[in-house]
C-alpha cells in the first residue's frame, strides 16, 4: 500500500504532465487571439491614420504624427510575431512599453485609481493587450512557435557541428 506521501507525489508528478502538456496550446491560443487583436488594431490604426494623430496630439504626446505610425507599426508587426511565435519574447517587450504608455496617456485615471478602484484598471482597454505582453515576456510562446523549431534547429546544427 503506497504511503500518503508516495501517493502526493504521483498526483503531482500527473500534474505537471498536465501542465506541461496544456500549456502550449494555452499560449498558442493566446497568441492567436491577442496577436490577431493587436494586427487588427495597428491596421486600424493605420486606415484611420489622421484620427490616431490628432488624438495623440488631444493627449499632448510628442511628435505625434512620428508617434501614431510607431504605434500603429508596432500593432500590426507585433500582432503578426505573435501569431507566428516569432521573437515572441522579443516583440513583447515594446508591446508592454507601449500598453504602459497607453495607460500613462490615455487612461489615467484608470492607472491612478489602481488600489482605490482595482476595476477601473483591469477594465480599461490597454489591460488585456498589457496581460497577454507580460504572458508571453514570461512565459514564452510555448513549445507551438516558431521560436521553439528555429531553436531546435539551432540546436540540431550544433550538435552536428561538434565531433
Amino acid at each position: 500500500m503506497k504511503s500518503l506521501t508516495q501517493k502526493a507525489e504521483v498526483a503531482y508528478g500527473w500534474l505537471v504532465k498536465a501542465e506541461d502538456f496544456l500549456q502550449s496550446p494555452f499560449l498558442l491560443a493566446i497568441r492567436a487571439y491577442w496577436g490577431w487583436q493587436f494586427l487588427q488594431s495597428g491596421i486600424g490604426k493605420f486606415s484611420h491614420i489622421d484620427k490616431v494623430v490628432s488624438f495623440f496630439t488631444d493627449l499632448g504626446i510628442p511628435a505625434p504624427t512620428l508617434n501614431a505610425y510607431f504605434n500603429a507599426s508596432l500593432e500590426t508587426v507585433g500582432g503578426i510575431l505573435l501569431i507566428l511565435g516569432l521573437a515572441s519574447r522579443l516583440i513583447a517587450v515594446p508591446l508592454v512599453i507601449n500598453m504602459i504608455v497607453a495607460y500613462i496617456t490615455a487612461d489615467r485615471e484608470a492607472l491612478t485609481t489602481f488600489f482605490s478602484e482595482p476595476k477601473n484598471f483591469f477594465g480599461a482597454d490597454p489591460f488585456p493587450f498589457l496581460l497577454v505582453s507580460l504572458l508571453i515576456l514570461i512565459f514564452g510562446p510555448g513549445k507551438l512557435s516558431l521560436d521553439t523549431l528555429i531553436a531546435a534547429k539551432r540546436k540540431k546544427r550544433a550538435q552536428a557541428a561538434t565531433p
